[in-house]
């Protein structure tokens, strides 16, 4: 297992290229004069979970969870 630095070292910069993807297709959809897609909200609902420091270490199955559809 990795030290919390260790993560960082190996992780950051890919994530926070990841991030600014994320930013410029929300700009994208913005300057498209979007509608309001549900798929929108899937996104904003992940961001969500994503930007709480207390929400535990399953963000990513809290996120194939949201993602998931129900059927």
């Amino acid at each position: 297992m990795l030290a919390a630095d260790q993560v960082l070292d190996q992780y950051f910069l890919e994530s926070r290229c990841q991030l600014i993807e994320i930013a410029a297709m929300l700009d994208r959809y913005d300057r498209a004069n979007g509608d309001g897609d549900e798929r929108l909200t899937l996104l904003y609902k992940a961001l969500e979970i994503l930007s709480e420091r207390g929400a535990g270490d399953n963000r990513a199955e809290q996120l194939l969870n949201l993602f998931t559809d129900p059927e």
